[in-house]
């Protein structure tokens, strides 16, 4: 958590000379549904929304904004190495799949792009459907 505070510290001065930025944190679905034995990585992820959430509060009006990207299961080498039973995992989806990399990257390319100026505070899931909270 405090290595997200101190890169926010450092990238701050130089958005607010221009006016604009975008800060993206990659936390996981897991910030908003708690995954079993876990509980430092889901505290530290909801620690970032906290973050997120104050932040684009005090720095909206100099154009900056700041927002969380929630992928859910991806076909990554990660989740390969987990040897998972993928065909399982993607009927408890709803989308009944696997996200690809390139969905996640195309959101997270919209957010840091001027389309998304008025989209912050956000924790934004990319996740097929998975994640069921409100």
């Amino acid at each position: 958590f405090m290595s997200a505070v101190e890169i926010v510290r450092a990238v701050l001065p130089s958005m607010r000379e221009k006016k604009w930025g975008r800060v993206l944190f990659v936390t996981s679905i897991a910030a908003k549904e708690p995954i079993n034995r876990f509980a430092l990585s889901n505290s530290l992820r909801a620690g970032i929304h906290g973050l997120i959430n104050t932040l684009s509060k005090e720095e909206g009006a100099n154009g900056i904004t700041f927002n969380a990207l929630m992928p859910g299961y991806t076909l990554t080498e990660r989740l390969a190495d987990a040897k998972l039973d993928l065909e399982k995992v993607s009927q408890a989806i709803p989308a009944r799949r696997i996200g690809r990399p390139e969905e996640f990257a195309a959101l997270a390319a919209f957010l840091a792009s001027d389309r998304a100026s008025y989209i912050t505070g956000q924790a934004v899931a990319c996740d097929g459907g998975a994640l069921w909270s409100i």
